[in-house]
C-alpha cells in the first residue's frame, strides 16, 4: 500500500473504534489456495491468492502495536499480539512469523521484528509504512485502534486443488482491485509454482530486475513501464499500458506446462540482461562511462521514454562489443537530434512511438551506425527528420522561453557547453535562469536609444531565441538599457563567462540587426550540435511545409508530396486535390460528418449535377472546377478537421514555378 491508503486505514480504524455500535466494518476478500492434504502434527501453509496487500498491511499495524506496548512496559498485551497475530509459537525458528511475503519484504518483515531495520538497507515500501503506523500510533489511542481492528469483516475464500487459482485472481483484479501490471505478471510467473520454485525463480531474476527498474531519484517503481518496453521490443509494438499483463501472457502462450516453464526461465533471463541497461537509461549516475553518462543525461531531459526499447538493444550491443564507445555516443547523439529538432519545427511527438518500436530491426550489424542514419533519415510526413533548410524557417522565430523547465535547461545547457572545457551545469542550479536581453518591460531607454519602431519589432521577436541568454544575475540586470546590462561591474555581459553572452559583450547597442546577426551565431552551433544524419546540408534544396495558401503564393513548385507516410508523385494541383480526397475516403472517414467541407467540395452521389465531377469512391463524385486556390483551401480545411495537420506535407523546389493545371 501507499502512504494515502495507509493513513486512510488507520483513520478508519480509529473512527469505527470509536463508534460504541458493535457495526463491521468490511475490507473485502481473502483468497487462498488450500493443500492438498493437511497433516494434523503440522503448521498449514496457505498460498494467498487475493489479499495480500490487506494481510501485510494488517501485519505492520499489528507489529507497531506490539512494539508501542512492549515500549509503555504493557508486557501482557504485548505478549497476547505477538503470539497471537504475529507467530507461530511453536513453529521452527525461521518459520515463526505467521505471514510470509515475497523475498524483498520478507527480509525487510524480518529486519522490522529483529529491532535492527539497519540489516535491511535497501527502499521498501514496507519499512516506511511501518514507521509511518508507529508514528502514528504513539499519537493515538491505543485501545480505539485495537477496537478499530476487531470490527474488521472479511470474506474468507478456499479454492480446491482444481481450481484455477490464475483464472480467479484476474477475475477478482478486474472488479476494481488496483493491482499494476507488474504485480499481475509476477503472479501469473509465481502462481501455482510450489514454495520452493517460487523462492527460486525470485531470487534468481523477479527481485533482481524490480531492484534495477527504479527510478532511483524519485524513489518510484518502474517495474511495469520496463515490461512494456521489454514486450515492444519483443512485439515490435506498444502495448497499450493498461493491456501489458495480458501482452506478456500471450507473450509466454504455452502447448504444454514444460514449455511454459522454459519460456518462463528464457524470458526472465532476458528480463535481467536488458534490465541493466534500462536502470541506467532512467538513472544516468549509475554509468561509470563520464562522456556516455552526459549523453543519457541529455536524453532523460528530453523524456523521449518511447526510445527506451531501442536504447536499451543498443547499449547492450555496446556492453558486448559489437559496436564502440564512439559508435554508441553517436546514436545518442542522432536520436537527440532526431527528437530535438522535430521539437523546433512542432512535430507531434505521439509520431516517435512509431519509429522507435521498430527502430532496431531497421539496423544492419554490418553498416551499424550508417544504416540507422539511412532509415531514419528517409522518413517522410510527420516520421521526418527535419533537415536545415526546414530548421532555417522555424528557429529564428520559435517560442524558446515558454517551452517546459526540462526542455529548456536541455536546450540552454547544450547550446552554452558546446565544446566547453569549463562546463557549467544547469541541474539543479536555481542561481543561472534565462535571461530577456530586450526586457519584457523595457526601461523607457530603450526607445530612446533605438526609437520606438525598433523596439516594436524587437516586442515581437521577444521569447525567441536571438533575445534569450543566460544569466546568474537576473534581477541585478532586470529592464535597464543594453549599455548598463553589458557594463555592470563583475554582473554585466562584459564580465561574464559564459559563451552565450560572449557576442554581447561587444555590441554597443542591441537593436534589430544585432538580434539577427546573434541568431544567425546560434543557428550556426545548433547545426554542430544536433546535426543531419550523415552530415548531409540539405544538398538538393529541397524542403518539407504543411500545404497552405502561402505555399500557392511564393515561386515554388511540387517535388512530391508526403500524406499519411505515402509519397504522392505529382505536380499537378488538380491531381493533388482528386488523390487526396480518394485516400481520406479509402481510410473509411465519412466526409460529410462536416457539412462545410462537403460543401466545399460539393459532395454528392450525382455526378450530373458538378460542372466537372471526380469520382472518389463507387458512389461519390466531388467537384473539381475550381482555381487551384480553391482546392487547396479544401485541403488543408480538410486535414485541419480531421484533426491531422501535419499529415500532409510539400516536397518543394524553389527553381521552378509551380503548376497550374485545372
Amino acid at each position: 500500500m501507499e502512504k494515502k491508503q495507509c493513513e486512510q486505514l488507520l483513520s478508519d480504524l480509529i473512527e469505527i473504534g470509536q463508534n460504541k455500535k458493535n457495526i463491521g466494518h468490511f475490507i473485502g476478500s481473502i483468497v487462498y489456495l488450500s493443500p492438498n492434504t493437511v497433516l494434523t502434527s503440522s503448521i498449514t501453509e496457505l498460498v494467498i491468492i487475493d489479499g495480500q496487500q490487506r494481510l501485510t498491511t494488517l501485519t505492520l499495524i499489528y507489529l507497531a502495536l506490539y512494539k508501542h506496548a512492549k515500549k509503555i512496559n504493557d508486557v501482557s498485551l504485548a505478549e497476547e499480539i505477538y503470539e497471537t497475530c504475529l507467530i507461530n509459537k511453536f513453529a521452527p525458528t525461521d518459520e515463526k512469523l505467521k505471514l510470509k511475503t515475497s523475498m524483498n519484504n520478507d527480509k525487510a518483515l524480518k529486519s522490522l521484528f529483529s529491532d535492527d531495520e539497519s540489516f535491511f538497507d535497501e527502499f521498501s515500501q514496507l519499512i516506511e509504512n511501518f514507521q509511518f503506523f508507529q508514528k502514528e500510533i504513539e499519537k493515538n489511542d491505543l485501545d480505539l485502534i485495537r477496537q478499530g481492528l476487531r470490527k474488521l469483516m472479511f470474506v474468507e475464500i478456499s479454492l480446491e486443488k482444481n481450481d484455477d487459482p490464475q483464472r480467479i485472481f484476474e477475475s477478482l483484479n478486474s472488479t476494481g482491485l488496483e493491482l499494476s501490471q507488474a504485480d499481475l505478471v509476477r503472479n501469473f510467473i509465481l502462481m501455482g509454482l510450489s514454495s520452493k520454485e517460487q523462492d527460486r525463480l525470485y531470487q534468481m531474476f523477479w527481485e533482481y530486475i524490480e531492484q534495477k527498474a527504479r527510478d532511483e531519484k524519485n524513489n518510484e517503481n518502474k517495474m511495469s513501464e520496463f515490461i512494456r518496453d521489454f514486450l515492444t521490443l519483443k512485439n515490435k509494438d506498444i502495448p497499450n499500458k493498461a493491456k501489458v499483463y495480458q501482452e506478456f501472457k500471450t507473450l509466454l502462450e504455452s502447448e504444454s506446462l514444460v514449455e511454459l516453464s522454459v519460456k518462463v526461465e528464457n524470458t526472465l533471463d532476458e528480463m535481467k540482461s536488458l534490465v541493466n541497461f534500462y536502470n541506467r537509461i532512467i538513472n544516468p549516475n549509475n554509468e561509470l562511462d563520464l562522456e556516455i553518462k552526459q549523453q543519457l543525461r541529455y536524453i532523460n531531459k528530453l523524456e523521449i521514454n518511447v526510445a527506451n526499447p531501442f536504447l536499451m538493444k543498443v547499449y547492450e550491443d555496446y556492453y558486448k562489443k559489437i559496436i564502440s564507445k564512439e559508435i554508441f555516443i553517436d546514436i545518442l547523439e542522432l536520436i537527440q537530434s532526431y527528437a530535438w529538432r522535430r521539437f523546433i519545427v512542432g512535430l507531434p511527438t505521439n509520431t516517435l512511438n512509431k519509429i522507435f518500436m521498430t527502430l532496431y530491426s531497421k539496423i544492419d550489424i554490418t553498416n551499424y551506425f550508417g544504416s540507422l542514419c539511412e532509415y531514419i533519415s528517409s522518413r517522410a510526413g510527420i516520421q521526418r527528420f527535419p533537415d536545415d533548410c526546414e530548421i532555417n524557417g522555424h528557429f529564428s522565430i520559435k517560442d524558446f522561453y515558454n517551452i517546459k523547465p526540462k526542455s529548456s535547461k536541455y536546450f540552454f545547457e547544450r547550446l552554452e557547453n558546446y565544446q566547453n572545457n569549463e562546463y557549467v551545469s544547469l541541474e539543479n542550479n536555481l542561481l543561472i535562469t534565462v535571461e530577456h536581453i530586450f526586457p519584457q518591460n523595457p526601461d523607457p531607454e530603450w526607445d530612446r536609444d533605438l526609437g520606438q519602431e525598433e523596439t516594436n519589432m524587437l516586442k515581437e521577436r521577444l521569447h525567441s531565441i536571438g533575445n534569450l541568454t543566460l544569466s546568474g544575475n537576473n534581477s541585478s540586470l532586470s529592464n535597464k538599457s543594453f549599455k548598463f546590462k553589458r557594463d555592470l561591474v563583475e554582473k554585466g555581459y562584459k564580465d561574464s563567462r559564459l559563451w552565450l553572452n560572449k557576442y554581447l559583450s561587444s555590441c554597443d547597442k542591441f537593436g534589430l540587426s544585432e538580434l539577427n546577426e546573434r541568431t544567425s551565431k546560434l543557428i550556426d552551433r545548433f547545426f554542430k550540435i544536433w546535426s543531419y544524419p550523415l552530415g548531409l546540408k540539405n544538398p538538393t534544396g529541397h524542403s518539407f511545409t504543411p500545404i497552405n495558401q502561402k505555399f500557392l503564393s511564393e515561386d515554388k513548385s511540387i517535388d512530391y508530396l508526403i500524406f499519411y507516410d505515402k509519397r504522392i508523385e505529382t505536380s499537378d494541383i488538380s491531381k493533388l486535390y482528386q488523390t487526396v480526397f480518394k485516400m481520406i475516403h479509402e481510410k473509411k472517414i465519412d466526409l460529410l460528418e462536416d457539412k462545410k467541407l462537403a460543401n466545399m467540395i460539393k459532395l454528392t452521389q450525382d455526378g450530373t449535377s458538378l460542372s466537372l465531377p471526380v469520382l472518389i469512391s463507387d458512389k461519390y463524385f466531388i467537384e473539381n472546377n475550381f482555381d487551384n486556390f480553391k482546392k487547396v483551401e479544401s485541403i488543408e480545411y480538410a486535414m485541419k478537421i480531421l484533426g491531422h495537420p501535419n499529415e500532409f506535407t510539400v516536397k518543394y523546389n524553389t527553381s521552378s514555378n509551380i503548376s497550374s493545371n485545372v
